[in-house]
């Protein structure tokens, strides 16, 4: 059965849970939308995600850091807590870390599909859309859903969130999110991030390039 974005937009709602994990919990029940949502509660997906805003106020936290043996590159990411009980546990000081050596491997740019520019998706929708077209005749529907499986692989290149965990990569950056919060108990949110490298966006004359 196809998974359509009402669906996952349905369960989300229902749920609290991620559209990665939701469309996962889709496409393993066949679409059954109440069945998903049990097969979540069971992996405690659905409660972690509960806890990650819903109003909390994180104000706690660490900088998690990663510098490279030669000096040359270095990663900084802000990961939020609401206590600092939690943020001094080595479980929360674990995860900050590895997201730091997950960025300063895989290089996102962006934290959250959200945060991508509207401009940004439109023209790599138009990009994908294009390509489609151009690779032989297909009905409508075929070609959004072939752009729609496109533009997932494009979010999955550049948000933090939706991609492969650098040293596992059987798990979404997300899921380990939804499965710290589970563990420690109260919502936790990657807030930013910056990654630097020795002449990336330094101009000739020194100066830092937009």
């Amino acid at each position: 059965m196809a998974i359509t974005a009402q669906m996952v937009k349905d369960l989300r709602e229902s749920t609290g849970a991620g559209p990665l994990d939701c469309k996962k919990a889709l496409e393993v029940n066949n679409g059954d939308v109440a069945k998903a949502a049990d097969w979540l509660r069971e992996k405690g997906i659905a409660k972690a995600a509960k806890k990650m805003g819903a109003g909390r106020t994180m104000n706690d936290g660490i900088i998690g850091s990663y510098i490279h043996h030669d000096k040359r590159m270095a990663v900084i990411v802000e990961v939020n807590c609401e206590t600092d009980f939690v943020a001094r546990t080595e479980k929360f000081q674990e995860f900050a870390r590895n997201m730091a050596i997950h960025i300063a491997n895989l290089t996102p740019k962006y934290v959250r599909r959200e945060d991508v520019p509207a401009a940004e998706v439109e023209a790599e929708r138009e990009i994908q859309k294009n390509r489609a077209l151009n690779e032989g005749k297909k009905p409508e529907a075929v070609i959004e859903k072939i752009v729609d499986g496109r533009m997932d692989k494009f979010f999955e290149e550049i948000v933090l969130l939706e991609q492969p965990f650098v040293k596992d990569d059987s798990k979404k950056i997300s899921q380990m999110l939804s499965e710290a919060v589970a563990e420690l108990g109260e919502s936790i949110q990657i807030s930013r991030f910056a990654r630097f490298k020795i002449g990336e966006n330094v101009s000739e004359d020194g100066e830092s390039s937009e």
